[in-house]
């Protein structure tokens, strides 16, 4: 499976942006998939996941209520939209896949990675 994270840039603090993650090449309506972010010198965490079918999603507790995962397994995609934005934000952000389907949030239950997209959030 091919994951390719697209939708970051750069937004003001309290601003909104939508991450994409189109799949390709495997069965992504089977997969679990999730986000993870990566800020310079730091390691990569936990973001948020969903289940095969998006019935369950899983979001690191600090992050809750200003991001929401979705997935369109009709499209192949997940999304992540995320809401009033602040310079903690500003990361790498990266999609993940497993073949399997149940949720996990740790970055070894994952086998598939994206390449990676850059948010700066600005003060």
């Amino acid at each position: 499976v091919q994951l390719q994270a697209s939708g970051g840039g750069l937004v003001q603090a309290g601003g909104s942006l939508r991450l994409s993650c189109a799949a390709s090449g495997g069965s992504f309506g089977n997969y679990r998939l999730a986000w993870f972010r990566q800020a310079a010198g730091k390691d990569r965490e936990f973001v948020a996941a969903i289940n095969w079918s998006g019935g369950s999603t899983y979001y690191e507790e600090s992050l809750k209520g200003r991001f929401t995962l979705s997935r369109d397994n009709a499209k192949n995609t997940l999304y992540l939209q995320m809401n009033s934005l602040k310079p903690d934000d500003t990361a790498v952000y990266y999609c993940a896949g497993s073949r399997w389907s149940s949720i996990r949030r740790a970055r070894d239950d994952y086998e598939y990675w994206g390449q990676g997209t850059l948010v700066t959030v600005s003060s």
